[in-house]
């Protein structure tokens, strides 16, 4: 199996992954806000990588200095990015958020392939394109209207490659598990200060009620989902992890009905066709004539 397919698959599993993350962030924000489930779902991630990296003496890894540029800027641009995501989500639908961070592969492609040096074959453009009209057909509302919170995701979205780019960097230093160890640690203390200063304080019962979605925040979002990123974005190009989000859509779509019985419309289900297009063309493999 090539690097690139392993790349595919990983973001294959980590696309299942995070179509849950709108649904048990909508939930957990409801009960105790935004920046507390950013703080409390860290919480939880944070014991959760501390394990992996006491079990893998992954703690090493951090005595190499010169990988600490690259983790404190992936540090700092990640924690940016997903405290814009959680406050621009209070201020907006989840509908309006999709959309807006789906633009991250405009960003992409701007940033790596027509300022910088990432080279994408024409196919995979086209596989690219065919997945974000896909995903701008299932998730665009009716009624989009632009307020804060729009603007506050779409400065995320035009955040997340400048991440990945980091991370991408990182990962050459460290595995996985260490960058994001690494990130929690220092993310936490500072959305938790945040959180503290910015939000009213939460009930216990308030707590109880958010902590089973914290939890899976925590674990799977944070933890597991963020594992396959950083592996994915080791194997295949930045542009193309980007474009790979537009599975999540339609899997949204799919345990939303499930979960929450909503039932998607005729709009939604059409732009599932030109995401399996996309997604088809995107993970192709081009054969390369050697002379």
């Amino acid at each position: 199996m090539t690097k690139e397919r392993e790349g595919e698959l990983l973001m294959s599993g980590l696309s299942i992954l995070e179509s849950w993350f709108p649904i048990l962030s909508i939930v957990a924000i409801s009960h105790i806000g935004a920046l507390h489930t950013y703080a409390f779902s860290l919480f939880i991630s944070l014991f959760f990588f501390i394990f992996l990296m006491l079990k893998k003496d992954l703690f090493s890894e951090l005595k190499n200095r010169a990988a600490y540029r690259d983790l404190l800027l992936t540090s700092f641009w990640i924690t940016t990015l997903f405290a814009l995501v959680f406050i621009g989500m209070q201020f907006t639908t989840a509908g309006n958020m999709s959309v807006i961070i789906f633009t991250q592969l405009f960003f992409s492609y701007l940033y790596f392939n027509v300022f910088g040096k990432e080279k994408i074959d024409l196919i995979h453009a086209l596989g690219a394109l065919f997945m974000g009209i896909g995903a701008i057909i299932i998730l665009i509302p009716d009624d989009l209207t632009l307020n804060k919170g729009d603007l506050i995701i779409f400065a995320a979205a035009a955040i997340a490659p400048i991440a990945n780019f980091y991370s991408k960097r990182a990962r050459k230093y460290c595995s996985s598990v260490t960058i994001l160890g690494f990130r929690t640690i220092i993310a936490l203390p500072v959305i938790a200060l945040l959180a503290w200063i910015i939000e009213p304080k939460i009930s216990l019962n308030e707590l109880e009620n958010a902590l089973p979605y914290i939890i899976l925040i925590g674990l799977v979002i944070f933890g597991i989902s963020k594992i396959l990123w950083m592996e994915a974005l080791h194997r295949i190009s930045i542009t193309k992890v980007s474009a790979m989000i537009a599975f999540v859509p339609p899997l949204t779509l799919f345990f939303a009905f499930v979960y929450l019985n909503e039932v998607p419309e005729f709009r939604q289900m059409l732009g599932i066709i030109p995401i399996l297009i996309g997604g088809y063309l995107l993970t192709k493999p081009i054969k390369r004539i050697s002379i």
